[in-house]
């Protein structure tokens, strides 16, 4: 796809806005997307990273017990993938996997993603202040939910306050 503004090179960025309920698409080059202030952060590739971190990750985490020990040979039982298998393929099986190599992968997500552990979504730098704060009133809400429907009201009640103050 090319570039809507310069008409001459690929578009590599695409934003996608929604506002009052019509959807704004915009497909960009790395070039024309720097020109409109949205920031491009060059990434290293996730298949790539998370060899890095494999091939240097220790057999346990510093300062833990033999408890924690990863264990290489344990096996998914929906897909029968092995963390050994994933060091190699760097694919998971199924989705089942993040809750069996939970402890193996943690660390491996925390580092890739900046300390998250957390999909919350992107938004990109130069999104108008009232529509990251609609987002981040909808985040607010969906935890207030969760805390809800798990019963945790101390929580709940600290979210309900974060979303009153910041409406």
């Amino acid at each position: 796809m090319q570039c809507q503004s310069c008409k001459q090179n690929m578009a590599t960025i695409h934003l996608t806005e929604i506002n009052g309920g019509q959807r704004h698409e915009m497909h960009l080059c790395e070039a024309c997307a720097q020109q409109q202030g949205l920031a491009v952060k060059n990434q290293i590739p996730l298949n790539e990273l998370l060899s890095t971190l494999l091939a240097v990750q220790a057999q346990h985490y510093p300062g833990s017990g033999s408890d924690d020990m990863i264990v290489d040979d344990a096996e998914c039982p929906h897909c029968g993938m092995t963390l050994k298998r994933f060091r190699k393929e760097l694919l998971l099986g199924c989705g089942a996997d993040y809750e069996v190599f939970d402890k193996a992968l943690r660390p491996i997500i925390r580092k890739s993603q900046a300390g998250n552990t957390v999909h919350r979504g992107k938004v990109p730098s130069k999104v108008p202040t009232d529509t990251k704060k609609h987002i981040e009133l909808l985040n607010l809400r969906k935890r207030l939910d969760a805390a809800v429907k798990a019963e945790n009201y101390e929580t709940a009640a600290k979210l309900r306050d974060e979303i009153n103050h910041l409406q």
